[in-house]
């Protein structure tokens, strides 16, 4: 199991424009993350459904905090609080 408890973790797939946009975005900002590709990995794609109770990708975390998909995450940049969510520790 994928351990989503620390850092920022990304389950991605490599063609998904989502997934681009949403490692677009966090590399913008010069933070590191995991990113866990779900492509030809159905069990992956099954532990992350699991964890986050959606099957579509990608889908966040933050410190252990699920944030969802790549429209969750461009609205936490709207909103303000994607810069300590991600300095949070």
């Amino acid at each position: 199991m994928v351990d989503v408890s620390e850092g920022i973790v990304i389950f991605s797939s490599d063609f998904c424009p989502f997934c681009i946009r949403a490692k677009s975005l966090l590399s913008a900002k010069s933070v590191e993350y995991t990113e866990v590709r779900v492509d030809g990995q159905p069990q992956v794609r099954a532990e992350m459904a699991e964890m986050a109770g959606k099957t579509s990708v990608p889908q966040i975390w933050i410190h252990g905090k699920h944030v969802g998909g790549c429209d969750d995450l461009m609205l936490l940049e709207r909103l303000g609080t994607l810069d300590e969510m991600l300095a949070a520790q």
